[in-house]
Order: structure tokens, then sequence, then C-alpha cells
């Protein structure tokens, strides 16, 4: 039986890279040096999309695959697809939520004692061979705001109560099932908080929501961590605040224009980053390439998707 063809745009590890040649012919869009020439000749056979977070599937890409049928997203961020046209089309769209949602977690608190602790600095210190550290900020028992209670969300939570930290949130609506403190105003979370994490989905409804307003809230005792994507935070006014001291700090593992992102970052002393690794985990990455193949291949047999995209 002739394998279906799955076009990829991005590299995978190799442990999926296997797995998916034994089971489709795999198209591989990023090695060509012609991709509108290699679209032009493959394109009519393709129905399957494999694709990453930070490359999506845009309406022009998928226009010239004619026969395309499912787009599988190895990520949870489905921003960078054109959902519209995926619904216009009838063309199926699957990610990988819930299996990274335990290492996302765990990099915003990571992030939150880097920057609250000056973990990056204290190394830098000890390598140069100098022993003088300022005094830091404690984390336990202090006010902490969420950007956003889904999975990821109050699994920051769940980590930080056990930081005996008093947590309360922001988001679309109050969750009933959750202890902790509901805010339905965003200037207001950050204003009766120290620490600010963000875990929101990247949507045009929360494109640059956290503003120069909520960080001057935040104020200069406050932390910012953003473990979501980087358009939900005005980077701009994150870095006008940064450099002015409008607030202390921030662990930062998104943003704007990744990789190439903007170098007055590399300048500051206040800051811990990350280049969006928060679900950089063997175990975690098996798993959504995992689950990137099941969905592929519950489509293939007409069967239901195991996390299909509303």
């Amino acid at each position: 039986m002739t394998k279906p063809a799955l076009l990829m745009t991005g590299s995978y590890p190799a442990w999926d890279l296997e797995e998916m040649e034994a089971r489709y012919r795999v198209l591989r869009l990023w090695e060509t040096s012609d991709p509108e020439a290699f679209l032009a000749e493959h394109g009519p056979e393709v129905r399957a999309i494999a694709t990453r977070g930070d490359l999506g599937a845009s309406a022009t890409l998928m226009a010239v695959l004619p026969k395309l049928e499912i787009v599988a997203c190895y990520g949870v961020g489905t921003d960078a697809i054109d959902l519209a046209h995926t619904r216009a089309a009838g063309i199926r769209v699957t990610n990988t939520p819930d299996v990274l949602t335990d290492d996302v977690a765990d990099m915003a608190v990571a992030l939150l004692l880097a920057a609250a602790r000056q973990i990056p600095q204290g190394d830098a210190e000890v390598r140069k061979g100098g022993w003088a550290m300022p005094l830091t900020t404690r984390v336990s028992g202090k006010a902490v705001g969420i950007v956003g209670m889904g999975r990821i969300g109050a699994a920051v939570a769940r980590r930080l109560a056990a930081f005996d930290a008093d947590i309360a949130y922001f988001g679309r609506t109050r969750r009933d099932d959750l202890p902790y403190t509901f805010e339905a105003d965003l200037v207001g979370l950050a204003r009766r908080s120290e620490f600010l994490i963000i875990t929101l989905a990247a949507n045009d409804a929360t494109s640059g929501i956290v503003n120069a307003k909520v960080l001057e809230a935040l104020g200069p005792d406050g932390i910012l961590v953003n473990v979501s994507r980087g358009s939900t935070l005005d980077e701009t006014a994150l870095l006008a605040a940064l450099e002015a001291g409008a607030i202390k700090a921030a662990g930062l593992d998104v943003f704007w224009n990744e990789p190439a992102i903007d170098p007055r970052f590399g300048a500051l002393p206040n800051v811990a980053l990350a280049p969006h690794h928060a679900s950089g985990t063997v175990e975690t990455r098996k798993a959504m390439g995992q689950l990137v193949r099941d969905n592929l291949a519950a489509h293939f047999a007409g069967h239901s998707l195991i996390t299909p995209v509303a």
C-alpha cells in the first residue's frame, strides 16, 4: 500500500523522524533550497502536515496542498496555524497538550527563582573567581499573580502553593474548582502581586495584554515571568521597565522575534533568559512526538483524534 505523503515544515528529533519515515512518505520542506518549486512538485500529493508550534502552517502553504486533510502540531500553541483556513477547508488540526504541562510549570518556577535569587549572576560571579553577591529577593510566602489559569497556570499554582504563596489569578472566567483568588482586572492582579507569571494561550485577545499599565502596577519590587508566548507581552514596554528599574527583574522563556531576540535583553543585569526551552526535556519531547504520531495514525485509520483543536 502506498504510504501517505507527509509534509514536515521543520525538523523533529531523530526518534520521531525514524518512526514517521516508517509509516509515511516524509517530505522535508525545511531541507529544500527552493520551497516554491518543492511544493509545486510535491504539494498535490500531500495529505498531512507535521509542524511545530513555532513554525505553524500558513494559509498560503495550505492553499497549495489540495489533498491536505490534517495538520499535526508538535506543541500546544496553534497561533501560527491559520485556523480560519483550516476550518473553512475542513482540515483537521491537532496539538500536544497535557504532556508538556509539568515541564513548563517547572520552568516557570525555575525562572522565578533564577530572577529573584539572581542565580545567573551568582553563577557568573563564581566562574570569574569572585565570591560577592548582593542580597536578593525571597520567593517563599510572597503574593503571586498568575495570568491565565489553564492547565499550565494551575500546575504553576500547585507548585507555588508549596512555597506558601498567596496566589491569585486572572482569566476569562472564575474557576470554582480552585482555591485561589480570582481577579477580573489584570492591572488589579499586578498591583496586588510581587511576582506575575504569564501562562496564557496566544491569540488575538491576549496579544500584548501584559502592557505598560500592567507593568507599572507590578511596580519596582515586582518580578515578571513569561512561559507562554512572546506575543502576550508588550516587549517594548517590558524592556523600558527593566532598563528604568520600573520593575525589579524578569524571567523569560519566550520573546517576540525568536530566535533573533532584541539585543537589549543581553545587556540587562536583571533578567534570566531561556531559549524557549520550557518543554525541552527528553521525557516530554518523546511524549510530544508520540502524541503527534498517534494523532496522525488515528486520522489515517478513520478514528477520532486524540487531541483535536477546536
